[in-house]
């Protein structure tokens, strides 16, 4: 797809950034996607891959330089989650999800807790980032997770649900409320709990519809006693966290869904420019033509404004929330919509499982719910047109 490679306004990365982002389109080509497939139908996590992905040292991209990692720009950590994506779904989200439970780490730590946990982190070390409950999803402040003050240590109590890397991560980003402070928004704090901790229980890992490699578990916290020194920043500073991690990982999950797009994309383009019906191909079709038209140039759009929103981030921005919804928003739609007609164009055989085709629409579906419901993200861009009095 010379075509894309033109039109992809891939803001200028540093020559260390562009040969690491080499390294990961091979990675995703020669080892990640021929195993796709595979990690799919049986719904195994998919360990060769995480290794693969350590090896390469993938982690430490988004660790600073002091704590054992190479300290790079969030457009190339974004580049990276859109190949690897583009490779394997359930991949992309596994290593994206290393990043939005380690951001609040590296941006809200202590030195002594980043020196503790961040060499870990780009070691290999997996993460995870726990936020949902039953009745707590789209509005966190509902959540019933307790963290009780016990002398020099926390004990928390309570589960989370639909926990991504839940069961197999090393060190997990809760987020719950402080028992001594009464306001339910300002009693919302985050902690760091590590694998092995006591009390920490899996309940059960989700049979999904897509992104079936990637575990998905719901967990219960049976008084799990934690170190008071896991406690990012203050009691009650976790609400403020929490938005400016979303911020973050927000555009991270837009650059997960526009690789499942692309990969349905070049799919499509591939398969009808080679099927024929009543002797022509079926992409000489003028009505195919229109079709194409429209998705590329929403693709090329969309993959521009994921490059905007990574220009400010790395130009130091802090005030993108509007930003960043509206990307996730536009980019799961697009996904959706592109792995919707792609199956269209495969016929019968995009119903099958023989093709790729099938799993990309069936991977795209998650990103129009997670990290906020595209139903929350118009709320909160038509907010923000409200004029203060």
């Amino acid at each position: 797809m010379k075509l894309f490679e033109r039109l992809d306004a891939l803001p200028p990365l540093s020559p260390e950034e562009v040969l690491i982002l080499d390294s990961v389109r091979a990675l995703a080509r020669d080892q990640i996607a021929p195993r796709a497939e595979q990690y799919d139908r049986s719904g195994e996590f998919p360990w060769d891959n995480v290794r693969a992905i350590n090896a390469l040292g993938l982690n430490a991209i988004f660790i600073p330089e002091a704590h054992g990692g190479a300290g790079l720009g969030y457009a190339a950590y974004l580049a990276c989650v859109r190949e690897l994506s583009c490779a394997c779904a359930s991949t992309g989200i596994i290593w994206a999800t290393n990043f939005h439970a380690t951001k609040p780490l590296i941006d809200f730590g202590t030195d002594e807790q980043r020196r503790r946990f961040l060499p870990r982190v780009a070691a290999g070390a997996l993460a995870a980032l726990a936020i949902t409950e039953p009745d707590a999803g789209s509005d966190a402040t509902h959540m019933t997770t307790r963290f009780t003050p016990k002398g020099d240590s926390i004990v928390v109590s309570g589960g989370k649900t639909f926990i991504t890397s839940g069961d197999v991560a090393d060190l997990i980003l809760v987020f719950g409320k402080w028992t001594e402070i009464a306001d339910d928004r300002r009693a919302i704090s985050a902690l760091i709990l590590e694998k092995g901790t006591p009390g920490l229980k899996v309940l059960r890992r989700e049979d999904k519809m897509g992104h079936r490699a990637s575990s998905t578990a719901a967990l219960a916290f049976e008084d799990c006693v934690v170190p008071r020194a896991n406690l990012l920043r203050e009691p009650g500073f976790g609400l403020p966290l929490l938005l400016a991690a979303l911020n973050k990982s927000r555009p991270s999950v837009a650059a997960h869904a526009l690789g499942i797009a692309r990969a349905a994309f070049e799919d499509s383009v591939l398969y009808i420019n080679e099927r024929r019906q009543s002797g022509r191909r079926i992409v000489e079709f003028q009505g195919i033509q229109f079709m194409l038209a429209d998705l590329a140039t929403d693709l090329a759009l969309c993959e521009a404004w994921l490059w905007h929103v990574a220009r400010l981030v790395d130009s130091g921005a802090d005030d993108f929330a509007v930003e960043a919804s509206m990307l996730k928003m536009r980019a799961s739609d697009l996904a959706m919509r592109i792995a919707t007609e792609a199956v269209q164009l495969y016929g019968g055989y995009g119903y099958c499982k023989d093709y790729r085709a099938e799993r990309l629409m069936r991977d795209a579906k998650i990103t129009q719910i997670w990290e906020g419901t595209n139903q929350i993200h118009r709320q909160l861009i038509g907010r923000s047109f409200i004029a203060e009095r």
